[in-house]
């Protein structure tokens, strides 16, 4: 728990707009020392190595913090999902499911609404444009393959 807040208060101040500013000044520096070292080959290695390895670490660190929020915004739709009465349950486990099983039951998805059209209308500028998409299936006993409530 302590590498997860480590990560999040570390992401934070990376994505902070006085960290940016923060590199854009100690590049200026380095810049500003170029004459000063007659722009030798340390010169250029000092930046070349530093940037190397904070862009390193920032991959790990980016994949940590998009992990969790995508745990976070997965863990908030399973809940609407459990919530919602019409909405079917199985669909709670997708991510135990293989690439070409997740491929079969988009198809199926995708084709109980090719025959519904969203009718977006014309509205003015002071209304609002709504659509109703109904989910609709065939029957209790539809072809979602078992994905049934």
């Amino acid at each position: 728990m302590k590498f997860a807040r480590f990560c999040q208060a570390l992401s934070n101040w990376a994505g902070s707009s006085k960290t940016f500013l923060l590199a854009i000044a100690l590049i200026g520096v380095w810049a500003l020392t170029g004459p000063y070292f007659h722009y030798n080959d340390t010169w250029q290695l000092i930046i070349n190595t530093s940037t190397t390895i904070i862009t390193f670490l920032m991959v790990f660190l980016i994949q940590n913090t998009q992990n969790r929020d995508n745990d976070i915004l997965h863990l908030k739709i399973d809940e609407l999902i459990r919530a919602t009465k019409e909405a079917q349950n199985a669909t709670l486990c997708l991510d135990k499911m293989g690439s070409r099983d997740l491929r079969k039951l988009r198809d199926q998805y995708s084709s109980l609404g090719e025959n519904d059209q969203v009718d977006l209308g014309t509205a003015s500028t002071d209304e609002t444009i709504s659509a109703e998409i109904p989910l609709q299936s065939k029957s209790p006993d539809s072809d979602l393959g078992g994905l049934q409530r």
